[in-house]
């Protein structure tokens, strides 16, 4: 209940109250008792209340009974997230994603914005006594459903040229994922002088940001920012972000960041787990990243978290405390196959020079004598590019 208050707040909404009923199986007609239902009645009409939100999902006819019952506007939960989804989209990709998703959750809920079915008067090629409008409506809601979906069709392929521009170099793909309002934007701040929206608000990204990051091994490793998931995130909204979700699943490796302070940071790693399943990412190698231990003195909570999952860190994407343990240990799991080569580079080779500087992890380096001399690991599929200056009978590591 405090998250579902805290997602009407951030849709623009001022909570007046709230309540519960334990039932075995929700009522068919009203998803509530009807004792209950004439309860939250009359506490509506007391306190002027407008909306009336569900923590659970409604069929179309539970919400039109509920509407009656209460002469106000009932949300279910994946109305609310739509809403606020719609609320922060910017791209025009975001935009239609999110119109998708409402329109597929309108569709089954168009009688409720007609009580009258008045019939058109039929003409020329239609037979009969031509269509409700309700039937009309729903016609307009599938052709424009099929012209997003084409429209979305084209962003995905647009998407899958610049991911195969971004390949060619090579560079490993690492996706931050986690719980909405967990700190991931401020992660890829912190790590790549992004300037990403941060707030103190539930999903404040919605459209993915790639940046590049150069790890203290000489690796770079790009970096993308993704949509937070949430507890019961609606199936149609996962459905409509596929385009934006593919960063996810082509990834090399997930960084799940966790709201340490959180008290049900738990909860979220299990709703953050079901999610990367339902889109077919689960299994994939992942850091856990426990973030805002900046809030704690006692590090006993972090420390029993660091043991049960190896490889994972602490720290604070705000401080930047842990950060520099972060890069160390994403450069340990991203580690390319590497060769370990002893070269002598004339010194008026400065582009050869630069090159390997920018692409390998350089070891040794000595500028005093004829040549320049050093010991580094380079990537194995750059090796032809630097053979020519292979030390002869140096030992291979």
């Amino acid at each position: 209940m405090a998250e579902l208050e805290e997602l009407a707040t951030s849709a623009g909404g001022e909570v007046i109250g709230s309540g519960t009923q334990k039932l075995d199986t929700p009522v068919a007609s009203t998803f509530i008792g009807s004792g209950k239902a004439d309860e939250f009645a009359a506490q509506c009409k007391q306190d002027n209340v407008d909306t009336v939100i569900f923590d659970d999902d409604l069929s179309p006819a539970q919400s039109r009974n509920l509407e009656e019952i209460f002469q106000c506007k009932v949300l279910d939960r994946t109305a609310l997230i739509l809403d606020i989804f719609a609320q922060r989209a910017r791209t025009r990709e975001g935009k239609l994603q999110i119109e998708l998703a409402q329109l597929q959750h309108l569709l089954p809920r168009l009688t409720r914005f007609w009580g009258h079915l008045s019939r058109q008067k039929g003409g020329i090629g239609m037979r009969g006594d031509g269509e409700t409008q309700l039937e009309t409506d729903r016609r307009r809601v599938q052709d424009r459903i099929a012209r997003i979906k084409e429209e979305l069709l084209e962003v995905r392929q647009h998407r899958q040229t610049q991911r195969v521009g971004r390949q060619r170099n090579l560079w490993p793909l690492a996706s931050i994922v986690g719980y909405t309002n967990a700190g991931k934007s401020t992660l890829l701040n912190q790590l790549t002088g992004a300037t990403t929206l941060t707030e103190d608000m539930m999903f404040a990204t919605l459209d993915p940001t790639t940046r590049r990051l150069k790890l203290p091994s000489n690796q770079n490793v790009l970096l993308t920012d993704t949509v937070g998931f949430i507890r019961k995130l609606p199936h149609r909204l996962v459905e409509s972000f596929k385009a934006t979700l593919e960063e996810v699943v082509q990834a090399e490796l997930l960084l799940h960041v966790v709201d340490l302070s959180h008290p049900q940071a738990e909860a979220q790693i299990l709703a953050v787990n079901s999610v990367l399943e339902e889109i077919g990412a689960a299994g994939k190698p992942t850091m856990m990243v426990f973030n805002k231990v900046d809030r704690f003195d006692n590090r006993e909570l972090l420390n029993k978290y660091l043991e049960r999952f190896p490889g994972s860190v602490g720290i604070s994407a705000k401080t930047g405390e842990g950060i520099p343990e972060m890069k160390d240990e994403l450069g340990c799991m991203l580690r390319p196959a590497r060769e370990f080569m002893d070269l002598s580079i004339p010194h008026e080779a400065s582009s050869v020079i630069a090159r390997l500087h920018a692409m390998a992890q350089v070891i040794e380096r000595d500028y005093s004598g004829e040549t320049a001399r050093f010991k580094a690991r380079i990537p194995t599929h750059l090796r032809n590019e630097f053979a020519s200056y292979v030390v002869p009978g140096a030992e291979a590591r």
